[in-house]
């Protein structure tokens, strides 16, 4: 197998890799979750109801890692770093910035990665199309996961991986001009930024966006 590595300022961003038949065969990105003991959470996913699709298994001297479905069907990999720590640069332009879950069944899935990744969450919105949650690992906040709304039944539970960029407008139409095409067009987040769904020439999903900064 040829693994590529996504690099920004001489920073490790992410990487690419051809996707096997055990992975489902659809382009996809996915979320690694850094952890002490891949064997440890893997045992505890399938205590809790999740599955393994691949692993624990040793990735060279790099680290060891795993690929979970949770028991809403969503995806996401552990990896337990060794010689490659995982990205080098997050929450900047170019780079991974969030990631988010969308499920059918937010308390099953909430009950999931808290058992399994011991995250506390908060429900942060309850709005008539959806709700928000926000998971922690202590104070510093991991990732987000909505409720699917009945307008996106046929899409599958899903982790949606967010990159960073510095105009959401104008990089919505490189996407478009590279190949892509748009799943939700740039839209603002009241209070929170602008943000883009979007799928490369291949099908995979991701999401763009420019989070308004901190309140001093």
């Amino acid at each position: 197998m040829t693994y590529t590595f996504c690099e920004l300022n001489r920073n490790t961003v992410g990487g690419l890799f051809a996707i096997s038949t055990e992975m489902g065969g659809v382009p996809h990105w996915m979320p690694f979750i850094n952890v002490r003991n891949a064997d440890e959470i893997a045992k505890r996913a399938t205590q809790n109801g999740g599955k393994l699709l691949q692993g624990p298994s040793d990735v060279l001297a790099a680290g060891r890692s795993a690929v979970l479905v949770d028991p809403t069907g969503a995806r996401a990999a552990i990896w337990e770093p060794k010689r490659h720590t995982g990205a080098a640069l997050v929450g900047e332009a170019g780079a991974m910035c969030w990631n988010e879950i969308m499920t059918p069944d937010i308390a099953a899935a909430g009950r999931f990665y808290r058992a399994v990744f011991d995250w506390s969450s908060d429900l942060v919105d309850t709005s008539e199309d959806s709700s928000y949650t926000i998971f922690k690992a202590g104070t510093t906040m991991i990732g987000g996961m909505m409720a699917r709304p009945p307008r996106l039944r046929d899409v599958p539970p899903n982790w949606l991986t967010y990159f960073g960029v510095t105009d959401c407008d104008a990089s919505a139409v490189k996407v478009k001009e590279l190949g892509g095409a748009f799943r939700q067009p740039p839209t603002d987040i009241p209070g929170i930024g602008r943000f883009a769904v979007c799928g490369d020439e291949e099908g995979a999903v991701f999401a763009i966006a420019r989070f308004n900064p901190p309140a001093s």
